[in-house]
């Protein structure tokens, strides 16, 4: 599987040329392993490695290192419902409720514009099923939101995924709707904000350069200052969702006044 052959010492070089231009880093720098985890993202995305790992027998379209951080987070915030706009087979709620299940309490609320009868069935028939709520609706459409509302009110902890349409419109719209279930000191993930990151790759596509999650969640953040953005969940470097790991300030930790808004670079 690794190649044998391939010997580096402290002094290694890496030199990427495109186009004709080359850079070079120190490997094992911290350019190096920024660079590396970038090329990693890429070929993870060509390679369409998101989609080759399954949770309790789903598909969980996730990364590993997502995978990882994720379990994590909802470990440390127990949160009393996760509310997961886009659904797909299944397979990332199916390891939410996982965790929820070793908890000993909570649901995931998965919301999907359509469920196909197939995924519905492999969920209903899991061992997991009575912690997943499957919605099939758009996440945008403001009965959704109501609906969803009034099924966590008066909750202790609850936390909003963001993972179906990746557009900065769409997601731009969801931030809006979703953000006021959060409580404070829990979390807002929107995912997949690497879309602006891969569009170069062979399975890209170049409208993801601008069209992505990243200036929703930037535009967002600069107008609602009781959340911020969690670089501790991104630490691994390789990951979906750069900058999307959203926290909601205690009450009382933040002042709207004092607000400096971190950037959220495409």
């Amino acid at each position: 599987m690794y190649d044998q052959t391939l010997v580096t010492a402290a002094d290694t070089r890496l030199t990427l040329t495109t186009a004709g231009a080359s850079t070079e880093v120190d490997l094992y720098s911290r350019q190096g392993l920024e660079t590396v985890a970038a090329l990693w993202l890429k070929l993870s995305a060509a390679h369409r490695l998101m989609y080759e790992h399954t949770w309790l027998g789903v598909p969980v379209i996730q990364l590993p290192g997502d995978i990882v951080a994720m379990q994590e987070l909802i470990w440390r915030t127990r949160p009393d419902f996760i509310v997961e706009c886009g659904f797909a087979h299944g397979g990332s709620a199916v390891l939410y409720a996982s965790i929820l299940e070793l908890l000993g309490k909570g649901q995931v609320i998965g919301v999907d514009v359509e469920v196909r009868s197939y995924n519905r069935a492999a969920i209903l028939a899991h061992p997991l099923a009575h912690r997943i709520r499957i919605v099939e609706a758009s996440s945008i459409e403001q009965r959704t939101r109501e609906a969803i509302g009034r099924a966590v009110s008066g909750a202790a902890q609850v936390m909003v995924i963001l993972d179906s349409n990746h557009s900065r419109g769409h997601v731009a719209a969801e931030l809006e709707l979703y953000h006021s279930l959060v409580t404070p000191g829990s979390y807002l993930v929107a995912m997949d904000g690497a879309q602006a990151h891969v569009w170069d790759t062979p399975r890209g596509k170049a409208e993801w350069r601008e069209d992505n999650p990243l200036p929703a969640m930037a535009a967002f953040l600069a107008s609602h200052p009781e959340f911020e953005t969690d670089p501790y969940w991104t630490r691994a470097h390789v990951t979906s969702s750069p900058g999307g790991y959203l926290r909601r300030r205690p009450v009382g930790e933040w002042r709207p006044d004092a607000l400096v808004v971190e950037e959220v670079h495409a």
